[in-house]
């Protein structure tokens, strides 16, 4: 079972990264996919999430209109689009496999997002 995530990088203030994180090893889709990120000396915290089944991503207040969240089922892959990013985005940048009740039961390796002013 594994959640891998990648494609984060060293990127300037107002640039764009996709990351992705790709599910294997079981069926995960009874859960709810999200993506969380911790930035140095800061407690994880969640940016968003979404589920397999094709309902509207939701995100917290500080990801609205800058990040979207996808999902292809056919890839068991989850991705999160960042754009107009800002040097507060750099953090390790986390996907989870959640229940419904909340349990973050599985964790991507994470990847770090640099974000140079």
């Amino acid at each position: 079972v594994q959640l891998q995530a990648s494609g984060g990088g060293l990127i300037e203030a107002g640039g764009s990264v996709t990351l992705s994180c790709v599910a294997s090893g079981r069926s995960f889709s009874s859960y709810v996919m999200g993506w969380f990120r911790q930035a140095p000396g800061k407690e994880r915290e969640l940016v968003g999430s979404i589920t397999w089944t094709g309902g509207d991503a939701v995100y917290r207040d500080f990801a609205k209109g800058r990040f979207t969240i996808s999902a292809d089922n056919a890839k068991n892959t989850v991705y999160l689009q960042m754009n107009s990013l800002k040097p507060e985005d750099t953090a390790v940048y986390y996907c989870a496999a959640s229940t419904i009740a909340g349990r973050h039961e599985f964790w991507g390796q994470g990847t770090q997002v640099t974000v140079s002013s």
